[in-house]
């Protein structure tokens, strides 16, 4: 079947799929960088900011060369390719259902970018916990599918959607947050520039304005996330009072430059090819 004649749907997902595959190649490092960071890996002690960055970026290509700043891309790209298609799949079909040909407003748009958020989550949970433990340094997988049946032949399968709660409090808000700032920040730009060979230019700068607002707000559930995962008998109780106990307030901020650069990178590109591609085909995103 030709993607031109696909249900809107499959469009949709194939179109996010192929943007969540280019996004996720060109910002592993970053998120590889971001993990370090927050599980404090070989003993470093970095700090915040630039600093905390160069210096795990010097050790990892020191020891394990530059590739090994793509360790765990092979997880990323299990999840991203199906990932960021049902996401996008869900809020095309979502949207298409409760707000059909109008502008979403702030509150929908949030109710839109966290439903899609949810349920693409907590599909692709087992894949995220894997991805964590590639990047983290700690674990010897060889492949996802060996690390899949390692997990649940040694910890069992609910090992395998730890951090479940953390991870729903940190995509779901940040997918919503960015949707909302995302979608009200395009609506607001001049229609001369919105329909000129410049806009997709103006959207990548919503995007970027929308992802780093995102970032900020939910950088605390991801360190616990990371915690959670990389330390499976932890709980989301657990790791919160462990965190702050280690390293105060600012524990919970731990890696956030990493982060704050590759989610914003990657939601804005993503956001960007998905619309142009959507475009391409004739669809309103």
């Amino acid at each position: 079947m030709e993607l031109s004649l696909a249900p809107p749907a499959i469009k949709a997902f194939m179109c996010g799929s192929l943007s969540g595959t280019c996004s996720t190649l060109l910002f592993q490092p970053l998120d590889l960088v971001k993990t370090r960071l927050q599980t404090l890996q070989g003993g470093m002690q970095p700090g915040s900011g630039r600093v905390g960055m160069v210096a795990v970026l010097q050790s990892v290509v020191r020891t394990e060369k530059l590739l090994g700043l793509w360790k765990g891309v092979s997880p990323s790209f299990v999840r991203t390719i199906p990932g960021v298609g049902i996401y996008f799949s869900t809020y095309y079909s979502l949207k298409q259902h409760f707000v059909e040909g109008r502008h979403p407003g702030a509150l929908e748009a949030v109710l839109l970018g966290a439903g899609a958020r949810t349920v693409a989550g907590v599909v692709m949970l087992p894949v995220t916990v894997i991805k964590t433990r590639f990047e983290c340094g700690r674990y010897s997988y060889r492949s996802v599918f060996g690390a899949l049946r390692s997990v649940c032949q040694t910890e069992g399968p609910a090992a395998l959607f730890s951090g479940l709660v953390a991870t729903l409090l940190r995509d779901v808000p940040f997918s919503g947050i960015y949707v909302m700032f995302y979608s009200q920040t395009k609506a607001s730009l001049p229609k001369e520039i919105s329909t000129s060979s410049s806009a997709p230019l103006a959207n990548f700068s919503c995007g970027v304005l929308a992802g780093v607002l995102a970032s900020l707000i939910t950088q605390p559930a991801d360190v616990v996330k990371t915690h959670v995962q990389v330390n499976p008998q932890l709980r989301t109780a657990e790791a919160l009072r462990f965190i702050y106990t280690e390293h105060g307030l600012q524990g919970f901020f731990r890696g956030a430059v990493p982060r704050s650069l590759r989610r914003t990178m990657m939601a804005t590109m993503a956001w960007t090819v998905y619309e142009q591609l959507m475009s391409r085909l004739g669809l309103k995103s």
